[in-house]
């Protein structure tokens, strides 16, 4: 991709571990750099967890990202934050300071070992759905053929999605 392509896509950001709103805080400074341009972040959402059901709640956002690199680089730049601020990968859908996830990246279709895009398993996350609902109701899901507001009706997930009204501090 050259440096004057410009691709849409569309980030989840989670915690649920140490001060939340600063991880994603954090997250979203880091993501601003000179390739990277936030155009909408949806609200905040408080959300149970869904696998491992003994974690804290997690806080779960959606960001519409316009950039200039690829989407292995940018997968490269996501673990990059998620290692700057603290993220172990000890236990699969466990406990974390930052999850950092591509959802799409354009429509591109794109199956790799280490990169799938859209994201496998967004249209069974409500945690995910609800948000970028909010900014991208009629986004369209390239495989499956369904816009965002039509995955979020059919998910099977029923877990605990709320706007996040604590404090911001």
């Amino acid at each position: 991709m050259s440096s004057s392509t410009v691709s849409i896509c569309y980030l989840s950001l989670g915690s649920n571990s140490g001060d939340r709103l600063e991880y994603l805080r954090r997250a979203i400074e880091q993501l601003q750099v000179h390739e990277n341009k936030i155009l909408v972040c949806s609200s905040i959402y408080e959300t149970e967890p869904v696998d491992i059901k003994q974690q804290p709640p997690y806080l779960n956002l959606a960001l519409h990202l316009e950039t200039r690199i690829s989407a292995d680089l940018l997968l490269r730049r996501l673990q990059a934050i998620e290692a700057h601020l603290d993220r172990r990968r000890t236990i699969r859908f466990g406990p974390r300071t930052i999850d950092l996830d591509i959802l799409f990246f354009g429509h591109e279709i794109i199956h790799k070992p280490d990169l799938d895009i859209p994201h496998p398993r967004l249209h069974l996350r409500r945690f995910v759905l609800v948000p970028l609902r909010e900014i991208a109701p009629q986004w369209y899901h390239p495989e499956l053929s369904l816009t965002v507001t039509e995955l979020l009706e059919m998910t099977p997930d029923r877990s605990q999605v709320e706007r996040y009204c604590g404090p911001l501090t």
